[in-house]
């Protein structure tokens, strides 16, 4: 058993398989940033859209349903095959546009806590609309939404091992490049545990994160 571990985890094979964890970080976060960035702005507008433009608000509320109603990965193979460039540009945007209609919802639910009185009481000071949410509606409505935000954030780190079907050197792809050298039931299980126990670290972190998070905000 040790032999084979020995054969398995060697320091070139661990350090190839670091390499695509690396990879699935670095899609993470910036699928994350993204999807915050465009979440924000879709929440606001099908928040706030009244009057004229009212038809921008229907526009975001089906952008956001359809999205969220179709499979990830679905989206991920179907811009990997129509829209050509880096590959890892190419999946980012298409995990973002998938997990930026969830973002949105949740920001949504964020703005809806906030109350009316507030943008009232801005108004009276001075404050213009945009001045209302930079300065008063978004810092609240983020520090409301933070827990659900990052159980978001660990969703997408798991979703990123979606981006082996397009053969993006990410952790599940180079792992599986290493399983192909394996012909041993027991070798298997070894780097499946291994898998999961890496996804378990930073997820289960991520995790700790927001419950503390949440007993603070009971607490305080």
């Amino acid at each position: 058993m040790r032999e084979l571990f020995n054969q398995i985890f060697t320091a070139a094979n661990v350090t190839f398989m670091l390499k695509g964890l690396r990879m699935t970080i670095m899609v993470a976060i910036l699928a994350t940033i993204i999807s915050i960035f465009f979440g924000t702005l879709l929440a606001l507008i099908r928040t706030y859209s009244t009057g004229k433009w009212r038809w921008a608000g229907t526009l975001v509320a089906v952008y956001t349903e359809f999205f969220r109603c179709t499979p990830n990965l679905l989206w991920i193979l179907w811009i990997y095959f129509t829209i050509k460039g880096n590959k890892v540009a190419v999946t980012v945007f298409a995990i973002s546009l998938f997990t930026s209609a969830v973002m949105a919802e949740i920001f949504r639910g964020g703005l809806n806590s906030i109350p009316q009185g507030q943008f009232e009481g801005a108004q009276s000071q001075g404050f213009s609309f945009v001045q209302t949410l930079w300065y008063i509606v978004l810092p609240q409505m983020y520090k409301k939404v933070i827990p659900a935000m990052l159980s978001q954030v660990i969703t997408i780190i798991k979703d990123t091992s979606f981006l082996k079907m397009v053969d993006v050197a990410e952790f599940m792809r180079n792992s599986a490049i290493v399983m192909g050298s394996i012909y041993d039931v027991r070798g298997m299980l070894m780097l499946f545990a291994f898998q999961a126990l890496c996804y378990f670290i930073i997820c289960f972190a991520l995790s700790c994160v927001v419950r503390g998070y949440q007993k603070t905000l009971v607490t305080g």
